[in-house]
C-alpha cells in the first residue's frame, strides 16, 4: 500500500470514492438526485486545478496499482477561493446558485471527505490514510485537521474519536447539522 499525492490522471477513479463518501451532498449542490450528473460533476473538477475537489487536494491510497482510497484536504483560509470555480460550474451546468455554508475556515487543514473502494473496506484503510493525515499535517506541518461528521453516523464519529479527534462544535452544511472534529497536538 502506497500513499501519494493524486494526479489529474487519477480523476476517474477518485471521483466515484469521493462521491460515496459525499452523495447526498452533491445531489444537494447539483439540485439534482442523479448518480451520473453527480459523477461527471465530481469527474469534471478532480480533473481541473484550483478548485475544491481538484486532484491537487486529494491524497491516494494505491494498491496493486490502483486506487483503493482518497482523501480530498485542502487549507481552510482557502474555501472560498476554492469554491468559486465550483460555483461557477454549477451555475453554467445545473443553472444554480452555489452557495453553501462554510464547512471549514482558517486554521485547520480540512478533510473534505475520505472514500475508500468497496473492494477494499474493512482492511482498515480509511484509519492508516486518516493517521497518515494526521502524520502529514499535525506532526510535520503542526496544524490543526478538521472533519464533520453526520450526527447520524455514531460509528464514524466513534472512529474519529478513538483516533484522538476531539468535539469543537457544530456546523451546518447542505441545510444538515454536523458535528465539527479537530486532531490536534495540544
Amino acid at each position: 500500500m502506497l500513499i501519494r499525492k493524486a494526479t489529474a490522471a487519477d480523476a476517474t477513479a477518485i471521483a466515484p470514492l469521493l462521491l460515496l463518501a459525499m452523495e447526498d451532498i452533491v445531489y444537494h449542490f447539483i439540485g439534482q438526485n442523479d448518480y451520473g450528473q453527480a459523477l461527471n460533476f465530481l469527474t469534471q473538477l478532480c480533473q481541473e486545478e484550483n478548485n475544491q475537489y481538484s486532484f491537487q487536494n486529494c491524497w491516494v491510497v494505491e494498491i496493486d496499482n490502483r486506487v483503493g482510497g482518497v482523501a480530498l484536504v485542502y487549507d481552510g483560509a482557502h474555501l472560498h477561493a476554492l469554491r468559486k470555480p465550483v460555483a461557477a460550474f454549477i451555475n453554467k451546468h445545473f443553472h444554480k446558485v452555489f452557495a453553501p455554508e462554510d464547512e471549514t475556515q482558517a486554521g485547520e487543514f480540512y478533510i473534505d471527505c475520505i472514500g475508500v473502494n468497496p473492494q477494499f473496506q474493512g482492511r482498515g484503510i480509511g484509519s492508516q490514510l486518516l493517521h497518515f493525515l494526521q502524520e502529514e499535517y499535525v506532526a510535520k506541518r503542526k496544524q490543526p485537521l478538521g472533519l464533520l461528521v453526520d450526527k447520524d453516523n455514531p460509528s464514524a464519529k466513534k472512529l474519529y474519536l478513538k483516533l484522538g479527534f476531539k468535539a469543537v462544535g457544530t456546523k451546518i452544511l447542505a441545510e444538515k447539522e454536523m458535528e465539527h472534529l479537530q486532531y490536534s497536538i495540544s
